[in-house]
């Protein structure tokens, strides 16, 4: 238990990840079992729970598409009855008041991966630079539809120059 909860100290975890790390102790796979069972009894092994987390620290550091996500966090153990479970969650969320800022849309989530990816500059009009953008974004997890929507809705340099007003 000792070696369960120091683990934890550091993030959420999966049960998966749990167990891996305690067989790596060289844990008796009784006691594992017996573990992780307490731990998720106290709420600190929930895979939901997990699944939740990763989701919201995904979209607040480094927006990802469904698709991406949902391998992530099978890669960390998470069975796939529980990600269909909080599928729905993940793709609209219901967030706190403090936590609008955060994209609750697949193409929220994209555009601001796009806005992140440009870092303030304006759209290129080169279609072979938009073509990596969108590259950018698939690679990120996000499907083609979701991709041209959201470049097409990206202002070019000409809507940029536009909003800034008439150079003198």
């Amino acid at each position: 238990m000792e070696i369960a909860t120091r683990f934890l100290a550091a993030r959420p975890r999966s049960r998966w990840e749990i167990e891996r790390r305690l067989a790596r102790a060289s844990v008796n796979e009784q006691v594992i079992r017996s573990t992780v069972e307490r731990l998720a009894e106290l709420g600190y092994a929930d895979d939901a729970a997990f699944a939740r987390w990763w989701a919201e620290r995904r979209d607040r550091h480094a927006p990802r598409g469904r698709r991406l996500l949902e391998a992530e966090l099978r890669r960390q153990g998470v069975p796939r009855e529980v990600i269909e479970a909080v599928r729905d969650e993940i793709d609209a969320p219901e967030r706190a008041p403090e936590d609008e800022e955060l994209p609750g849309t697949e193409l929220e989530r994209a555009s601001d991966a796009l806005q992140r990816h440009l870092r303030g500059r304006p759209m290129p009009e080169d279609p072979r630079a938009r073509q990596r953008i969108g590259m950018y974004l698939m690679r990120r997890g996000f499907d083609a539809s979701t991709t041209r929507t959201v470049i097409g809705s990206h202002p070019g340099p000409e809507a940029v120059e536009e909003a800034a007003g008439p150079a003198d």
